[in-house]
């Protein structure tokens, strides 16, 4: 079964957890809403949430390590010769291996090699085995979920305090998450600009004239010996900056004034929301759209020319 088919299933399940969920708040308070703590549907998102939730982090947790795994059983599995291999060479196999268990461009030389077509049926077996094996893992757990918070709903359940309390975890997960990101962003930063300066000179890359980091990654290679002069960079951003606010200080100065002072009631009520939409995509997703978009545009019409 696909992921895309698991997930589905699971929300199948959330849903008709939900449904029984409520059916049984009613079912024990008699039909008397009024006896029971909570309203009827924080019953059935008590029940849908622990039917859902389990399940979704089992699945995520196994198909974060399922490659891992059966890449090294597979791995296990090759020839002493290819096992021998160095790191690299050895990545290089295993690549071609999934290569042509996901019917990928494979090299050459694992068009020809048994080993790798051996490695890569014994790879397909384990792929489909893991599936199935976390399908029913994941189906049995919601199921079980369901049943178990079923049997746990009574007049006194606080079913209300529950769901919000695991929204609250799930919001403190979340941005949990962003604050970590943030800081493994810079940390990342942090360490690889010390391990280029531990490499380039301070003074150089901020006052050299020149800009050409081309190197050679292996021994083997050609390539320059790099030159990382910071000024370039500096002076092509300033000048960038410079034409882009040739543009945007006029026309916005221009479009403020005359949205403050002269435009009417009805065309200030459309246009500042919508500004303020645009104002708040990053300048980023506006450079990679004309990139994709513009640049090529106005290549391709130049060419016509």
């Amino acid at each position: 079964m696909s992921v895309k088919s698991l997930i589905l299933v699971l929300l199948i399940l959330s849903s008709a957890a939900y449904y029984l969920g409520r059916r049984r708040a009613f079912r024990v308070s008699g039909g008397k809403i009024s006896r029971l703590h909570s309203l009827p549907s924080y019953y059935g998102l008590y029940t849908a949430l622990w039917c859902g939730i389990p399940a979704l982090l089992l699945l995520g947790i196994w198909f974060t390590f399922e490659n891992t795994i059966i890449t090294s059983l597979v791995v296990a599995r090759l020839p002493a010769d290819l096992q021998q291999l160095e790191p690299a060479r050895l990545s290089l196999i295993v690549n071609d291996i999934r290569n042509t268990v996901y019917g990928n461009i494979v090299s050459a030389e694992a068009e020809i090699d048994p080993a790798i077509q051996t490695a890569a049926e014994y790879y397909r077996h384990l792929l489909g085995l893991s599936h199935a094996l976390v399908a029913l893992l994941v189906l049995c757990l919601a199921a079980g979920m369901a049943a178990l918070k079923l049997r746990a709903i009574h007049l006194r359940h606080q079913a209300r305090n529950s769901v919000e309390n695991i929204i609250k975890i799930f919001l403190i997960v979340c941005s949990s998450i962003a604050i970590l990101t943030t800081v493994g962003i810079v940390l990342s930063v942090l360490f690889e600009s010390l391990r280029f300066f531990k490499m380039v000179p301070l003074t150089e890359f901020m006052f050299g004239l020149e800009w050409s980091p081309q190197t050679a990654i292996r021994a083997d290679q050609v390539g320059s010996s790099g030159a990382f002069g910071a000024v370039p960079l500096f002076a092509g951003t300033l000048l960038i900056s410079f034409i882009a606010m040739l543009v945007a200080v006029p026309i916005g100065l221009m479009s403020a004034i005359y949205l403050s002072e002269y435009a009417g009631p009805k065309l200030r009520t459309t246009a500042k929301p919508l500004l303020e939409i645009l104002a708040g995509i990053p300048t980023v997703v506006y450079g990679f759209f004309a990139a994709l978009t513009v640049a090529p545009f106005i290549r391709d019409t130049g060419s016509l020319i």
